[in-house]
């Protein structure tokens, strides 16, 4: 079960890109790597990316099967930003409605996967899974504002969508069992309004615009997932109790061994 739990992250973690179009000279690369990092960076702009909400589409590959499978669902994430010098701690909620209903969970200390089917919820402490697990795609909910301490990135190949949205290219910069290459989106109005930022009069400016549009994680099999993210709303207010998971009554509680006190 755990690893499953797990397997569910990865497949939830990542979106991927359209087709593309050649970038903006005036537009360089470290310009959009600073507009995806910069709202969730300690003593970035005044406030920052405080939370936000959204649709997602998912589609997840897998090559030995040769098949496909989709989900629809809605995500909402909040950020810590309360801890000084350090990086926004994340919490966050996917809520799927296709395929099947399932919950995955975290108040930024527990981690809660909820799969009514079986009747289970698995429950595990996040700074446990990462010691297990240093490379495992948690980190990157919780390490936006640190994607080019991790990653290496590039411009992709194209490197703009369809519709001038910018796409890169990253790479773990230490080798890992579950990421090979991730493909990010970035909104081109992001991107506009983090160079309105770099005038003295704009800065400090409430920063409104998600930057990432969508993903793509492929790991060293070539299995992949897509995540497109749709109807984003920023800056909502969320409430913390939202990131709290509620045990039904009659579901089990699975635990992955090794857990400290199991």
């Amino acid at each position: 079960m755990r690893k499953l739990g797990f397997f569910v992250l990865l497949c939830l973690l990542w979106p991927l890109t359209a087709g593309a179009a050649p970038r903006q000279a005036e537009v360089g690369l470290a310009d959009v790597i600073q507009a995806l990092e910069s709202p969730f960076k300690p003593g970035g702009l005044d406030t920052g990316i405080a939370d936000f909400e959204a649709e997602f589409f998912q589609e997840s590959r897998i090559v030995s099967l040769d098949r496909a499978q989709r989900g629809r669902g809605q995500v909402w994430f909040k950020f810590d930003r309360t801890l000084g010098e350090r990086v926004p701690q994340s919490k966050f909620r996917w809520e799927y409605r296709q395929p099947t209903e399932q919950e995955i969970v975290s108040d930024g200390r527990t981690l809660w996967v909820y799969l009514p089917e079986n009747n289970q919820v698995i429950e595990s402490d996040i700074e446990f899974a990462l010691r297990e697990q240093p490379d495992n795609p948690v980190t990157f909910l919780t390490g936006l504002g640190n994607l080019s301490r991790d990653f290496s990135i590039r411009w992709a190949a194209p490197n703009r969508d369809a519709a001038g949205n910018y796409v890169l290219e990253l790479q773990p910069r230490r080798t890992s069992q579950l990421i090979a290459r991730l493909l990010i989106v970035v909104d081109k109005n992001a991107v506009l309004q983090y160079d309105n930022n770099l005038r003295p009069e704009l800065r400090g400016a409430q920063s409104t615009v998600f930057p990432i549009l969508s993903s793509t994680v492929t790991d060293p099999n070539g299995n992949s997932t897509v995540i497109e993210f749709s109807a984003i709303r920023v800056n909502r207010g969320l409430s913390d109790s939202l990131f709290h998971f509620i045990r039904p009554a009659d579901v089990e509680v699975v635990r992955p061994s090794g857990m400290p006190g199991f």
